[in-house]
């Protein structure tokens, strides 16, 4: 038998079996299609939110257990910390301060206190009401979640930086995280091409990476912390993100009806 005609074949075999098979499961199916429906409020973004917000909660959750238990994470930290220690030199070291401190606390909350006057001078409440409590909220759960876990930050003879707070999560990852995440997701729900929404979501995350280095670098911070820090207040970002836009979308229905 010819490819081409084993080709049709077995086309014509599996036609009526795949018929079957999506009658079968056509529950399922139109649920898995309205999931990913993107012009449906339960669609495509609720979905990728509800996945970003699993992935980020487990990330944290693993990240965390193994920092408790001692897992073999503990020792890739050392490394990471200690060769990042040994490679230092005094102008990379300015460089990392500089990029630190524009991302500290004091420096996020002026940022934050802008784009949120702007917001409020563009009408914008809803954004405004979801960076609220983003970024206010995030500082104080970070602090919370650094007494739960009480861990230490690195030592070293020679120290680029020292700091008497605990190390676990970063705050300045976190305060970099919620804010950078809510102004891509801003700047993301106005662009039209998704071209466009990847350069911004993309430039935030390098942000965040290129401040998660930095707190490394300086050795104030271990990798776990880094990671940990960017995972729980990812999640943290979503869930309110889509609270919010929950919030609009019921205050706005019955204005349609």
């Amino acid at each position: 038998m010819r490819r081409r005609d084993m080709q049709q074949w077995l086309k014509n075999l599996l036609r009526p079996r795949f018929a079957a098979a999506c009658r079968r499961f056509a529950p399922q199916i139109d649920f898995c299609k309205a999931r990913l429906d993107p012009d449906s409020h339960l669609g495509r973004r609720l979905t990728l939110s509800v996945l970003l917000f699993i992935g980020a909660t487990w990330l944290f959750g693993g990240v965390a257990e193994d920092v408790v238990t001692g897992d073999p994470l503990v020792d890739v930290d050392l490394l990471i910390t200690q060769w990042f220690h040994a490679h230092a030199t005094p102008g990379l070291t300015r460089w990392m301060l500089l990029i630190t401190n524009a991302h500290g606390i004091a420096a996020i909350s002026i940022m934050g206190l802008a784009f949120g006057l702007y917001l409020s001078l563009r009408r914008h409440w809803y954004w405004l009401l979801t960076l609220a409590i983003v970024l206010p909220g995030g500082v104080l759960v970070n602090l919370l979640l650094k007494q739960i876990f009480r861990r230490d930050r690195p030592s070293f003879d020679e120290p680029l930086l020292s700091l008497v707070t605990y190390s676990f999560p970063s705050g300045h990852v976190t305060g970099t995280t919620l804010f950078y995440g809510v102004l891509a997701a801003y700047l993301a729900f106005r662009l039209p091409t998704w071209r466009g929404r990847f350069y911004v979501i993309a430039g935030a995350s390098l942000m965040v990476m290129l401040v998660g280095v930095t707190r490394i670098y300086l050795g104030v911070h271990y990798f776990s912390d880094v990671v940990a820090a960017a995972a729980w207040s990812t999640a943290w970002l979503v869930m309110w993100l889509v609270a919010v836009d929950a919030l609009r979308r019921a205050r706005q229905r019955p204005q349609a009806d």
